[in-house]
Parts: structure tokens; sequence; C-alpha cells
């Protein structure tokens, strides 16, 4: 899932399902054909036909579904598009993962206190955990993701504590995976409230967010997660965790930079299209292993597309990690 502040506007979470059996009883996806499992992340508003169009590069389809509420002692309520997702991931032999996450609309972003307060409390852990059990079970999930993110350092016990309750409340064939933002070094996860070996132990997956290396609003133009930086988050996290229960995050999209540093958020063929548009060249930047366009006016376009993709998965695949996770299916372009 995305990380912090470039979430915003990406977010609308939603949904659970209706009926609908699991995909598969496998907790681990067997892979894509390269061997990588690859999971797709999808909003709500995905249109069914995209995770069909896409499916034959999948492995598993996570969802945003449902949002921690402010008292952290609970969840909002999917809306009803989540069912035609996953009822359209199972048709065509995907599994499907429940997304959870603390993104409030009401602050822009990520809440660190909503979040503070599940992982603080054994009795919020307990409740929430339950929630989603029964959500899994009602709407024939294979699996939950966990997308907290700004976790704080105290609260990084508390985490470990929230995984394994939903590992002990979900079957033996339901995953449970977190996304963890990337950091190039080992120390930092801690610093960041992950404790990497701990939750490891736990879940099936931990999914590196190797993006939003340089974005609009915290950073000048730069890649979006560039393969030098990429490639120390990897490393930093395999001093942590077996290369097994690792995949690795990838962007597909991209930002515009506007000279007063402001910006926005560009699919990757909208960020082609500007290029066009504005009569600018787009360049393969083979250091970074994404593209990047300079426009009038001093605007500044990086984008990862499916070659940035082909790029990171034989990183990947050569360090023997479980595989792959792309933000986010639509905004990519066809996977194929």
């Amino acid at each position: 899932m995305r990380t912090t502040i470039a979430t915003l506007a990406l977010l609308l979470l939603a949904p659970l399902p209706a009926g609908a059996a699991p995909a598969t009883e496998r907790a681990v996806p067997e892979g894509a054909p390269d061997g990588l499992a690859v999971t797709g992340y999808a909003l709500p508003s995905t249109p069914p036909e995209v995770i069909g169009r896409d499916a034959g590069a999948l492995t598993t389809v996570t969802v945003a579904a449902v949002s921690l509420r402010p008292d952290g002692a609970s969840v909002t309520r999917p809306d009803d598009r989540v069912a035609a997702l996953v009822e359209s991931t199972h048709a065509v032999g995907l599994r499907a993962e429940l997304l959870v996450g603390n993104y409030s609309d009401r602050l822009g972003g990520f809440d660190p206190d909503a979040l503070s307060a599940l992982l603080s409390s054994d009795a919020h852990i307990g409740a929430v955990a339950d929630r989603l059990a029964a959500l899994v079970r009602a709407g024939g999930w294979d699996g939950v993701n966990v997308d907290l993110e700004l976790v704080r350092r105290r609260d990084s016990r508390g985490l470990v504590a929230f995984v394994t309750a939903l590992r002990e409340r979900l079957s033996d064939t339901a995953s449970v995976t977190i996304d963890v933002s990337a950091s190039s070094t080992s120390s930092a996860y801690l610093s960041r409230g992950y404790r990497m070996a701990e939750l490891a132990a736990v879940v099936d997956a931990i999914q590196l967010m190797a993006y939003d290396q340089h974005g609009p609003g915290w950073s000048g133009p730069g890649p979006v997660g560039g393969l030098p930086w990429v490639e120390k988050s990897v490393a930093a996290a395999l001093e942590l965790v077996p290369a097994d229960k690792l995949d690795l995050g990838i962007a597909g999209y991209g930002y515009l930079w506007n000279p007063d540093g402001t910006g926005r958020t560009l699919t990757v063929k909208a960020a082609r299209n500007l290029v066009g548009r504005a009569g600018g060249t787009a360049r393969w930047r083979a250091g970074a292993g994404e593209w990047s366009a300079r426009l009038s006016g001093g605007r500044r376009v990086w984008w990862s597309d499916g070659r940035s993709y082909d790029a990171r998965a034989s990183l990947a695949a050569g360090l023997g990690l479980r595989g792959t996770a792309i933000w986010r299916l639509g905004s990519a372009g066809p996977l194929d």
C-alpha cells in the first residue's frame, strides 16, 4: 500500500463482500510463472475487469476494504463494491486479501493517534481482531493485509500483538500479511515501529513498500523508488527477516512536481500523456530504473512503469524473495 503522505487522495477506504468461497486453500500462493508470488493492491473503485485483465500476472489481489476508527477499538463498515472485487478475484483463481488500514479521510492521511489507541490496548486489539476475522468469514476473503502506518516506536510490541491476535483468530488456510515502509538501514525499521524478526515469525509475508523515496510535498524531484535505494532497503530488511518472508513492493505510478514544490500523483498512462501533450521527452534513467521528463515552466515528472517493474521483479527473484507487491492495479497499466 502507498505510504504516509503519498496515499492522499488515493485511499478511498470501504467495502466487504458477500459469499464467495476462498479461491484456494493455500495460505501462501504458489507464485506466478516466474516463481514469485505477486500481489496487486486494489481500491474499492477498481473496475473488476482490471483484475481479469491482469490475472495472469498475479497470485493475490489485496483490496483496501476497511479503516481503523479514531477510537482504535473498531473499523469502518465495508461498502458494497468490494463484494464484486472478491467475486472477480476468485473467478480467475486468485486469492483475495482484505486490507485494514489507518488512513483517515478526515485527516487526509494516516492517523497515528487512532493506531496508538489500538496498539496500546489489549482490549482494542482483541475487539478489532475479532471483527476482522468475522469479516473474513462473512466475505469469503482468503486473508488479511495489515496496512497500519506511522507506527510509533513505543507501539511496536502492540503491532506484533495485533498480527498475533489476527493469526490466532483466522483459519490455518488464511493468510496474514503486513505492509512495512522501506528503510535503508536495519536500525531504522525499529525506529519506525517495526520489530521485523518478531513480525516475520507471525505473518506469511512482510510487504516492503519500496516507493515514495521522493514525492511532492516531502522532497524535490527524484525517482519514486530508485533502484539503489530499493536495493539498500531490501538488504537492510534481509538482515532481520528471511528472504522467503519478504515481498518487494513496487510502484505503478508517478509524480508531477511544480516549481513551487507542489504536485500530484499520476497513473502511468497519465504521466505518459502529460509528457506527450507538453511536447516533452521521456528519458529512461537506467540507474534509477524509472522514467523522467522535464516540462515547460520548470515542471518535472518521474514515474515507474512496466519496465521498472521488470527490473525490480528480477531483483526480487535474484535475491530469493517470496514475491512482489504492486501499488496499484489500474494505475500501473496492464501487467502482462
